[in-house]
């Protein structure tokens, strides 16, 4: 949070950020992805770079998977959510539970 806080004091038009969550306490993460969240609505764009696919693709407008340094799939967070690759080989989820997530992001 101290480093966030640190970027933000320059009032930057851009916030790049390489892995935030790691390390951190379940509760924690979840905490600085609520705070990700509202200095992006606050009209910060934010360049994330993250392992969690999921709390990433849960916040985000756009997401980019890549693979041993190039792209190979991009998408909008929502479409990246529905794809099966993406469940089956980021997520670690079912079917199921992915339509669950559907269900809570609409």
């Amino acid at each position: 949070m101290l480093s966030i806080a640190r970027g933000l004091m320059s009032r930057p038009k851009i916030l790049l950020l390489d892995e935030p969550s790691l390390g951190l306490a379940p509760l924690l993460v979840k905490e600085i992805f609520k705070e990700l969240k509202r200095i992006n609505q606050e009209g910060v764009t934010i360049l994330l770079v993250e392992q969690n696919a999921k709390q990433a693709l849960n916040i985000s407008h756009r997401g980019y998977v890549l693979q041993t340094g190039r792209i190979v799939l991009e998408g909008s967070s929502r479409e990246l959510l529905e794809k099966e690759e993406v469940v089956r080989s980021y997520l670690g989820e079912t079917k199921a539970s992915r339509e669950d997530l559907k269900d809570r992001t609409r």
